[in-house]
């Protein structure tokens, strides 16, 4: 039997929900209460109209806001690009060639080194308030490789994609038709059981569009849903592929055409920004700004992975996206959280109104405008996860 637990003495709540709070859409309510019941939020208000509850716990003055949704990582991964990193703030250029190295370390690993991996980012990224997150394989590149990442991530968590056309593998570097009928059969075949989504490198140095396409189409008969890598290193087709096949989100759209936007604002699809690789690879920032104003329904995650944005931090993402990409503290907080659920087509998450899964952040400070305030300040207090505190 469930017992409810009133949180009191909010000094800001985030909701997300502008029909809770200031009409905004963080929804927010200033001297607030939250009440949860088991795993779920069942109310939200000012402080004076809590109702009575089994449990409760006074807040202190802090901001509280819906657990980060972080809806891209690579986290299946082994070895360390430390020399590559320390070469490119060197003057070397970025590539996706570096991702060959993290494939060799990757297929050398037991079960047991990747798993202990994946569950040390998992638990950094959880202190620093992300409380869904989403993972891909694509360090393994064989069938074997690809489809044991799968099942070490469906482990830990809900949201896993199959990304086994992340590069060519090395081996059939001179054979890429033969890679993607491996992509799209044997390796599929396997991997299928154990992941929700697909997802394509659509770039130059990767996959074009009609491999792209063949990619996600067979995924899908699978009865996986389609993401897509977008336009990060150069224009081209992955923006318009996305929105034709209904991916649930672009991610990168760091090179964007006007017709590009414009796809993205007819269709259902997330855009997705990474700006923790526009950080580690010193390349052009994502225009938020011209996404926002054309009513784009924007996300924010962190590409946690080794080589091109080696942070699990959703905080320091949402301090760049606001000083480097255009976007308010309100509209950065709103894409960590309501937009990483809007990119997973979940509305159990990112929220924090009645029915929301009781996922929760507390901040040492009184509102969510300090996570860009205060860059590189951990000011996660206590973060809740399905109504239990769990850092």
């Amino acid at each position: 039997m469930s017992s409810s637990t009133a949180i009191t003495n909010i000094a800001t709540l985030v909701t997300n929900d502008p029909s809770l709070g200031d009409n905004s859409p963080l929804g927010l309510i200033q001297d607030a209460a939250l009440v949860i019941d088991g795993e779920r939020v069942v109310w939200a208000g000012e402080s004076s109209k809590a109702p009575a509850t089994d449990n409760h716990l006074d807040a202190g003055g802090k901001a509280v806001l819906p657990g980060f949704v972080d809806s891209h990582s690579h986290l299946v991964f082994a070895g360390d690009r430390t020399a590559e990193f320390n070469a490119r703030m060197s003057g070397r250029a970025y590539s996706a060639g570096g991702i060959r190295t993290t494939v060799a370390a990757t297929r050398a690993a037991s079960d047991a080194e990747l798993e202990a991996n994946l569950a040390r980012h998992l638990a950094e990224a959880l202190r620093q308030g992300t409380t869904t997150m989403e993972t891909k394989s694509g360090y393994g590149l064989t069938v074997e490789d690809e489809s044991r990442a799968l099942r070490l991530a469906a482990a830990h968590t809900d949201e896993v994609t199959y990304l086994g056309a992340h590069i060519v593998a090395p081996e059939l570097a001179e054979d890429p038709a033969a890679y993607v009928a491996l992509v799209t059969g044997e390796m599929l075949d396997a991997c299928a059981p154990h992941a929700r989504w697909i997802d394509v490198f659509c770039e130059k140095g990767a996959f074009g569009a009609d491999q792209a396409r063949a990619i996600l189409t067979a995924g899908r008969a699978k009865g996986l849903h389609p993401r897509v890598h977008a336009n990060q290193l150069s224009y081209g087709p992955g923006v318009q592929l996305a929105v034709e096949l209904d991916a649930a989100s672009a991610d990168h759209c760091t090179h964007l055409t006007d017709a590009d936007v414009d796809a993205l604002a007819g269709g259902n699809t997330v855009a997705t920004l990474l700006p923790g690789a526009e950080f580690s690879t010193r390349a052009e920032w994502p225009d938020a700004r011209r996404l926002l104003d054309a009513g784009v329904t924007v996300a924010l995650s962190t590409d946690c992975n080794p080589g091109s944005s080696y942070t699990s931090s959703v905080p320091f993402c949402v301090a760049l996206a606001v000083r480097d990409m255009g976007m308010t503290p309100d509209e950065a907080v709103w894409a960590a959280t309501a937009g990483g659920a809007a990119a997973l087509r979940r509305t159990d998450v990112g929220r924090l109104g009645p029915g929301a899964r009781a996922d929760l952040v507390l901040l040492d400070a009184p509102s969510h405008v300090h996570l860009a305030y205060r860059p590189g300040v951990p000011l996660v207090g206590e973060v809740w996860r399905s109504g239990v505190r769990v850092a």
